[in-house]
C-alpha cells in the first residue's frame, strides 16, 4: 500500500449499508426496506443521510439489496407529487418532498449476497477509492444536536488510520455489541483501540465500551476485508478487519482510535427500540411534542390507575 501520503487524506464520502432483510420487522418489511420505515414522519435512512451531509459528506453511497427501489425513489425527484403539491399551494410539504431529493449526491451499488457488514463495506471499494471514508449504519440514529461524525473525522485527520464510535454500556448489555479493549490517548474523550471482541460474554469483555454504527475507515480496510475469512455466521465481519488494522502502524493503515460518544442516540434495531425512538423524537418536536406529551402523561396515568384496581380486585 505504501505511505498514506499517497492517497487523498480527506474524508469526502459516506457509505450507508442498506441491504439487510429487516426480518425483525416482518411483515412491514416484506415489500419495504427496513430503512424506509418512518421514524415519526421521515424514513429512518433520511436521518442518516442528513447526518452525513451535516458533517460535510454530500457524496453518499448506499449498499442495497433486493427490493431497494423505494430507497432510490425517495432520494430522487417526484415530479408528479411536486406538481400536485404546487397546484394545491402546499409549499411546506413541497419543500419537504424536494428536500429529500436535493440533500445529497446519492449513488447505489448492490451487495448481491448478504454476507455481512464487512462484505457490504467491501462493495463500496470501487466508489470510495484510495481515501478514508465514513460508514453510517441505519440502526443507530444520532441526535443532530450532538454531532459525532465531525469529531471522528477530526480524529482521523490528526491520527490517521480508522476511528470507531464508542458508548459506555451496562456490563450486562455488552454481549449485544462489539466491544473494544482500549488504552488512553493524549486527547480527552479519545482512546486507542488495541483489540475488538464481537459480542463477548460479560465475564470476558475487555471493557464496557461498545461500538456503535459510525466508522471512519482507512482505505486499507478494503485489502484487509478481501483477505479476511468469514467469521460468525459465515459473514465477513468488519470487526475482524478492524482488529487487524488496530495492530498496524500509520504507514500500513493503522491505528484504530475510538471516540467516546456521550450524546443522544436512538436505536431502531428492534421493534421495542424503534417504538421508544419514535416516542423520544416526537416528544422533542416543537410541532408535536407538547400535545403528544400531554396525551402520553394522561395515557400512562390512566393505565396505572386501571392496573392498580385490577391488582386490588385480584388480591381482594
Amino acid at each position: 500500500m505504501g505511505h498514506s501520503g499517497a492517497h487523498d487524506s480527506i474524508v469526502r464520502k459516506a457509505v450507508i449499508p442498506a441491504a439487510g432483510l429487516g426480518t425483525r420487522f416482518l411483515p412491514a418489511t416484506k415489500a419495504t426496506p427496513k430503512e424506509m420505515l418512518p421514524v415519526v414522519d421521515k424514513p429512518a435512512i433520511q436521518y442518516v443521510v442528513e447526518e452525513a451531509v451535516a458533517a460535510g459528506l454530500s457524496d453518499v453511497l448506499m449498499v442495497t439489496g433486493r427490493g431497494k427501489r423505494p430507497l432510490e425513489d425517495h432520494f430522487d425527484r417526484a415530479y408528479e407529487l411536486e406538481e400536485a403539491l404546487r397546484e394545491k399551494g402546499d409549499s411546506e410539504r413541497l419543500a419537504e418532498v424536494q428536500r429529500s431529493s436535493e440533500l445529497a449526491d446519492v449513488h447505489y451499488v448492490r451487495q448481491g449476497v448478504p454476507k455481512g457488514l464487512g462484505h457490504a463495506v467491501l462493495c463500496a471499494a470501487p466508489h470510495v477509492g484510495p481515501a478514508p471514508f465514513a460508514v453510517l449504519l441505519g440502526d443507530d440514529l444520532i441526535d443532530e444536536r450532538d454531532p459525532l461524525l465531525p469529531a471522528m473525522i477530526e480524529v482521523q485527520k490528526a491520527k490517521g488510520g480508522s476511528v470507531v464510535a464508542l458508548i459506555e454500556v451496562d456490563p450486562a448489555q455488552v454481549h449485544l455489541y462489539g466491544c473494544a479493549a482500549v488504552e488512553p490517548s493524549d486527547q480527552e474523550g479519545v482512546v486507542r483501540v488495541t483489540d475488538l471482541v464481537e459480542k463477548p460474554d460479560a465475564a470476558d469483555a475487555p471493557s464496557n465500551l461498545a461500538i456503535i454504527g459510525r466508522y471512519v475507515l482507512a482505505p486499507e480496510v478494503f485489502d484487509v476485508l478481501r483477505d479476511t475469512p468469514p467469521g460468525r455466521g459465515g459473514e465477513i465481519q468488519l470487526t475482524d478487519a478492524l482488529r487487524t488494522l488496530a495492530g498496524r502502524s500509520r504507514d500500513e493503515g493503522g491505528p484504530v482510535h475510538g471516540v467516546l460518544f456521550r450524546g443522544r442516540r436512538y436505536d431502531t434495531g428492534d421493534k421495542a427500540d424503534y417504538l421508544r425512538t419514535i416516542v423520544r423524537l416526537a416528544c422533542d418536536r416543537d410541532d408535536l411534542g407538547p400535545e403528544f406529551l400531554a396525551w402520553l402523561r394522561q395515557f400512562v396515568a390512566a393505565r396505572s390507575v386501571a392496573e392498580n384496581s385490577a391488582v386490588r380486585e385480584a388480591t381482594g
